[in-house]
Order: C-alpha cells, then structure tokens, then sequence
C-alpha cells in the first residue's frame, strides 16, 4: 500500500491523480483540510483524518505500508506562526520517519523545499552541496522545512530507505487563494508593482513526475533541487498577466514602498481577519536574487525534461478563466 501525507493539499492533490493510474492502493491522509468530493471518489484511495503530531494516530496510519510520500507540511510567512510552524513541521516529520522505520517501508520520499539549502551565500548558484546557515534572508518557514529534512537525513542514518526532492517555488491549478496558484489571481488583479527578486520555479506535474521516479529507482540518502529555471517576479508575474490578457506589473517597487506595502496588508488583515497576501517575509524574500543549479537531476535522470514556465502558466490560466466562468 502507498501513503500519502497531505493528501488534500496542492501537491498531494496532483500527486494522488497520477498515483491512481497505477491501480495500487493508496491511503491518503488528511488533517483539517478534507478532501472534496472529486477527490473522494478517485479510484483505489482510502481517506484517512490523521493528526502527524499524534504518534498513535500515525501508527496506525503506517498499517501494512509500503511506500511512503510525505507531501503534508504547514506553509505559512505570517509573523505569528513563526514558531508553531517550526514545530509543527519538524515534529510531524519526525513522527512520520519514526513510523516508517517502524513499519519497516520500503521507501519515503520527502518533500522538502529548495529554503532549505539557505540564502546566506547567494553569490553563486545554489546547489544540493550547499549547506544551510543562519541568515535574514532565511524565512520561518524555510527553516521548519530544514529542520523536517533533518529529521529525514537522521531517519537514513538509522536504516530508513529514502530520498529528498528540494523543489523550487511550484506553481499550477490549485485553489486560487492560497499558495503559489493565488499569484495568478494577483497577477488578474492587475498589481501594478514588481520586484527584481529571482527565485527557482517548477511545474506541479514535473514535481510529480520527479517523485514517482525517484520511489522507483534505486536512489537512497540523496537530495535534489526540483526546478525549471531561475525567473524574476518580474518576468513571472509578466507571464501571468500575458496570459490572462492583463495588464503587466510596470512600477518597480523598491525596499521602502515593499515595507508599505506589507504594513498595509497587516493592517487590513486586523480588520477583515483574512490572510495577508503579502507578508514581512514574503516582501523581503522577492528582493532576494537566488539561483539554483537543476543539473543534478537531469544527470540522474536523463530523460527527464521540464515543462518551460511559460507553457505551465498557460495551462494554469485556461483553468482558472474557465474555473471563473463557471
């Protein structure tokens, strides 16, 4: 049987499509976000609530497991969940690797984050090799996510068959209003600003794709970088607006009007109680030029070949003008 943790969410969602193809059962687990009723209905999966900081909750999940990915992590740049975050995604991890070399698994696969190979030295590209250090550019995500890959690294060294996948920021059709897919709602708005940050970007179905390679092969106590190529927000947002026949951000936002701005979204944030669409984090993050080296994949892998960003930005903005039409 395969497992899937954060089932529900983003990636676990396109992950569970393709999985399905395979005809094998598959459990997948679930926290708060209960899966909706397209997803309930796909072939071969049993749905499970499962809380992954109750250690009997995970126990039982670990069943007659098999093959383990381990997609379900907090994601979250506000200021108040700087600490639960780290928390909440360092002890899940451990408690998921902890299960599996319990339930004697075949294999995990760990999703991890592209933040976790840190953002002191942005001189060069970064690369697997390199090695988290403490930085201001390091988000509280980026370092819960690197103190859950931690817990995996540790989970090797006590026998635990696994591979580490660091993709870069993943983008495709999703809920508009979260994650990486609500980009392409603010790039509908027409946001009229842009940043000169540069960060690595991915398709959802290459991740995918990635990840099920890798539960096949042979690979073991190996990380690596998921990522199309490195593209400015500028040029990302650029396609985006493009696409939906929008108009393109054209104000060049330096660091004192991003500080403005992200005071602005707290403000209204106290008042509405939504989610701020930018962050303190966030707005610093997209100043940052980071570059990151994908050959390692591509060597392992030499079939292998990436969706161009601009072909996955296409496909995300026919889904979300026909999902608007509805």
């Amino acid at each position: 049987m395969i497992l899937v943790t954060g089932a529900s969410g983003f990636l676990g969602q396109h992950l569970l499509n393709q999985l399905v193809k395979e005809n094998v059962p598959i459990r997948a687990l679930y926290h708060s976000n209960a899966p909706n009723s397209t997803l309930q209905q796909l072939p071969n999966v049993t749905w499970m609530q499962c809380d992954l900081l109750d250690v009997f909750e995970v126990e039982l999940a670990f069943q007659n497991v098999s093959e383990v990915y381990h997609c379900a992590a907090k994601v979250s740049f506000e200021s108040e969940d700087q600490y639960s975050i780290q928390k909440i995604n360092a002890e899940s991890t451990a408690n998921v690797v902890n299960a599996a070399i319990e339930a004697n698994v075949r294999k995990l696969i760990h999703v991890s984050s592209i933040a976790t190979l840190g953002r002191a030295n942005i001189d060069k590209p970064l690369s697997e090799d390199s090695f988290w250090e403490e930085s201001k550019n390091n988000t509280a995500y980026a370092r819960s996510k690197y103190l859950s890959e931690m817990e995996v690294w540790r989970g090797m060294a006590e026998g635990l068959n696994a591979a580490i996948i660091n993709p870069a920021i993943i983008l495709g059709a999703g809920n508009w209003d979260e994650g990486s897919a609500r980009l392409l709602k603010v790039a509908d708005g027409e946001f009229p600003f842009y940043t000169e940050g540069v960060n690595g970007w991915v398709a959802v179905n290459d991740t995918v794709r990635a990840m099920i390679l890798l539960m096949k092969s042979d690979i073991s106590e190996e990380r690596f970088i998921l990522s199309e190529g490195n593209h400015s927000y500028k040029e990302i947002f650029t396609l985006m607006a493009n696409a939906l026949g929008k108009k393109p951000p054209h104000i060049k936002a330096p660091r004192w009007a991003t500080g403005l701005l992200w005071r602005w979204n707290w403000a209204k944030k106290l008042f509405t109680g939504k989610s701020a669409t930018v962050t303190k984090e966030t707005t610093r993050t997209a100043q940052v030029k980071c570059y990151y080296d994908n050959s390692k994949f591509l060597k392992t892998f030499p079939d292998f070949r990436y969706t161009a960003i601009e072909n996955t930005i296409a496909e995300m903005a026919t889904v979300y003008k026909n999902s608007n039409k509805k």
